[in-house]
């Protein structure tokens, strides 16, 4: 993840108004909810939700794409075709159900604390991390853990509510987008940036028909 210095503000979209929308469906727990999403360009994170796949396309924003998903008895594989969303956003449908989270659209607050799950080569990795500030950035910052160093294929790691009564039951905040430096008054520090609430209701409105699309294909390879 690149480094970037911004001696000023950020700017980011206005939150369009979401009154009619609860903020979750289908609240359930999961196993694994984060995949790998593989591009002609690379590899990244992407969270399966209630309103399908959703990833930031950082890797590729159209063409074919590989879907990798863990189910009790290993990883599945579905192929997909990558759709833009809008803003950050993008989204690809699999022939299959995929374990899915809720979504959460009341951002949180500085110092409340999230958990992020991403998947490398020694499979799911979850760290719980308290939520930053910074008068010059809008949306959520987390402090970079090492395991984030210099990783560029953990991309798209999704960001949860972090319920400590019921750490497995997993609501989708949003996803880590890159890192970010910030000269303070003790020098230079650097924090992982997030994709959060003001973006991810674009996948609601993308796929506002989701739930009653047509039946998924049950195969005997996925339990």
């Amino acid at each position: 993840m690149t480094p970037v210095r911004l001696p000023s503000a950020l700017h980011a979209p206005a939150l369009l108004g979401l009154a009619l929308l609860t903020s979750c469906y289908g609240t359930r727990n999961l196993v694994d909810p984060v995949v790998q999403i593989d591009t002609v360009g690379g590899r990244e994170l992407g969270v399966t939700t209630d309103y399908g796949v959703v990833f930031l396309g950082r890797t590729a924003r159209a063409g074919e794409v590989e879907v990798t998903a863990w189910f009790g008895d290993g990883p599945s594989v579905e192929p997909s075709v990558i759709e833009p969303v809008g803003g950050t956003i993008y989204t690809a449908e699999t022939e299959i159900a995929l374990p899915a989270v809720p979504l959460l659209f009341d951002e949180p607050a500085p110092g409340e604390y999230v958990v992020v799950i991403g998947r490398d080569e020694s499979g799911q990795w979850r760290e719980v991390l308290e939520l930053r500030s910074d008068p010059r950035v809008l949306g959520l910052l987390l402090d970079v853990p090492a395991r984030l160093a210099g990783r560029e294929d953990q991309i798209g790691a999704g960001v949860f509510r972090y319920i400590r009564e019921d750490p497995e039951r997993l609501q989708l905040l949003g996803l880590v987008s890159g890192r970010l430096t910030l000269e303070t008054a003790d020098g230079a520090r650097d924090y992982l940036t997030v994709v959060g609430p003001r973006d991810l209701w674009r996948l609601v409105t993308h796929r506002r028909h989701y739930p009653k699309r047509k039946p998924r294909v049950y195969r005997e390879d996925v339990l």
